[in-house]
């Protein structure tokens, strides 16, 4: 039974030590009501502390109705609940333009607020395979590195993904045998949204081709993330080759980073970054900015963000900020 499988992947990935306290990103929708009833299980044994966490959007005129439903489950299965409108949020994050962005990231803030105040250890996501499949294609299609293909994790920081390799219909399935309702949102229907258009066009016309995409999707998506988590291990093996610490202060030795592939030098500024806690823009553009600064013999400064600058020395840079 799948049940026993996500068990199984929970286990493997330690998503969930005895005693953990989780905040749960509920929708109402098939895929997070399914995970609300199962973690409630956990909780109700008292092997979890769990609290679901609903956001109205306020995008529809009727979708406090769906704040509603939700509360009507979290009290049924006597799961803490906790909720807010958008327009109640102190957000002031960019974003890309996009509708579908600017929820994900309110919501995001959202959860991690929560997760602060309720001293919460994860946020709990009901992502499952055909997510997967459509972030896959979406990245895809916008020239994503070999680490944004490798999509999602089962925990990342302070998020878990107990569901990354069950099927959406093993989930819908579940729900109707066992008489669940759940909420049906008229915007996954709607062709405006690019993961839509996947959902509905792409990724049907693939398993018509072959109906073992499902499995040898996952199973290649396994192999990039092996491939990925190799590199990973590589790049820290070979910055510590590279870099010295004076100070606080890490320098890269520009004649030994040079001296190395290019494919290895953007993974070794994006370590580099990652590991000083700078924010940056992990794109093509904003790295080869980065190596054309470290080519020019005569520039010793570069105010490359606004909140801190590249420093050259002889033959080592580092970070000011």
């Amino acid at each position: 039974m799948f049940i026993n499988q996500i068990d199984h992947f929970i286990t493997k990935h330690n998503l969930l030590p005895p005693t953990t306290k989780i905040v749960l990103g509920f929708s109402g929708g098939a895929d997070s009501t399914f995970l609300l009833h199962f973690l409630a299980k956990k909780h109700q044994n008292g092997l979890i502390s769990l609290i679901a966490v609903h956001l109205d959007h306020e995008w529809r005129d009727d979708s406090y109705k769906d704040n509603q439903f939700c509360q009507k489950i979290a009290q049924k299965l006597n799961i803490p609940y906790v909720t807010a409108k958008k327009s109640e949020l102190n957000f002031t994050g960019k974003y890309n333009g996009s509708q579908e962005e600017l929820g994900r990231k309110i919501r995001r803030h959202f959860l991690e607020t929560v997760r602060a105040n309720h001293n919460a250890n994860y946020i709990a996501l009901a992502h499952h395979l055909q997510d997967q499949q459509e972030t896959l294609f979406i990245r895809l299609i916008r020239g994503a590195t070999l680490t944004g293909l490798t999509v999602m994790r089962p925990k990342q920081k302070n998020y878990i993904r107990p569901l990354l390799e069950v099927n959406k219909q093993d989930i819908v399935d579940y729900l109707h045998r066992n008489n669940i309702s759940y909420i049906k949102d008229p915007s996954n229907e709607s062709p405006l949204f690019l993961r839509n258009r996947i959902r509905h066009t792409v990724l049907p016309a693939l398993k018509a081709c072959d109906s073992r995409f499902d499995v040898n999707f996952l199973t290649t998506l396994n192999r990039l993330k092996d491939t990925e988590h190799f590199l990973q291990n590589y790049t820290k093996k070979l910055f510590k080759q590279i870099s010295y610490t004076t100070n606080n202060v890490i320098s890269i030795n520009l004649t030994k980073f040079f001296s190395l592939d290019p494919i290895i030098q953007y993974r070794l500024l994006m370590h580099w970054f990652e590991q000083k806690s700078v924010p940056f823009s992990p794109t093509q553009k904003f790295l080869d900015e980065v190596i054309r600064f470290f080519k020019q013999p005569n520039s010793k400064e570069h105010q490359i963000h606004q909140q801190w600058k590249l420093v050259k020395k002889k033959e080592m840079v580092h970070i000011h900020y």
